[in-house]
Formats: C-alpha cells, sequence, structure tokens
C-alpha cells in the first residue's frame, strides 16, 4: 500500500511515490535535518517476517554504505519504523532507462556507455561483498 505524502520516517518526510516493484516502493522525501531531497525505499513486509531476513539486510546495508562508487547510489540511512524496514538513498534527478528507451533508440556509443558505466557499478558492488574467497565462494557457488 503506497505511503501518502507526509508520512515521516524519523526526520525524512514522503513527498511523492517514484516507482515500485517486487523489491518495495521507492518515494521521493524530504530530508528535514539536513534541508535535501533523499529517496526512501521501503521493503516489503515479507523481508521482515523472519529475523535471519532482518539480519541479511542490515548486513547488505552495511555492505552498500561501504562503497564509494560514481556509479552506485549512495545509502545515507537505514531504519525500521512501525515494523516497516527502509533505506534512505541519495536521490538522483533524472529518468529512468526505460523512460529514456520510449523516446527511442540509444544511438550505439550511448548505450555503450551506460552499460560500461553500469558494469563497473556492479563489479565495485561484487568486489565489496566479495572481499574474501570465503565470502565469494559462497554467494557464486
Amino acid at each position: 500500500m503506497p505511503l501518502s505524502p507526509g508520512t515521516r520516517f524519523g526526520a525524512y518526510e514522503v513527498v511523492s511515490l517514484l516507482g515500485a516493484g517486487g523489491m518495495g516502493e521507492v518515494y521521493r522525501a524530504r530530508d528535514t535535518r539536513l534541508e535535501r531531497t533523499v529517496a526512501i525505499k521501503v521493503l516489503p513486509a515479507d523481508v521482515a517476517s523472519t529475523r535471519e531476513l532482518r539480519e541479511r539486510f542490515e548486513r547488505e546495508a552495511r555492505t552498500v554504505a561501504a562503497l564509494n562508487h560514481p556509479h552506485i547510489c549512495t545509502l545515507h540511512d537505514v531504519g525500521r519504523q512501525d515494523d516497516v524496514d527502509f533505506l534512505v538513498m541519495e536521490y538522483l534527478e533524472g529518468e529512468t532507462l526505460q523512460e529514456r528507451l520510449q523516446r527511442g533508440a540509444l544511438p550505439l556509443d550511448h548505450a555503450l556507455q551506460i552499460a560500461v558505466q553500469a558494469a563497473d557499478g556492479l563489479a565495485a558492488a561484487h568486489r565489496a561483498c566479495c572481499s574474501t574467497a570465503a565470502s565469494c565462494q559462497a554467494r557464486t557457488g
């Protein structure tokens, strides 16, 4: 169920729904302490359904928060309020790839540039998640 504008998660106030999918809903929000626009991802209730999933969510949030890469959105905060788990992330202005493609095909050089940037971000995330051989084997094996 989408949140209403004005809903608060601590210092964060929901402004509008940006999108929704299988991994939750994303909202444009206002950080009232630092007076900046942020994105809040509200996770589905099943993530909070077990202690194991909550712990995994928190571990992954710590890993993402440690990343500093130009092609990875910065994670500012993580929280839980009224049985709702949420992430507070950097808000990036622009259009989605789907929105851009609705205007027509991308020139090859632009498509390649996007693919290289996405692959670069994914490689950095993979290195962070698999910083030891044992954890890498556990995730890929």
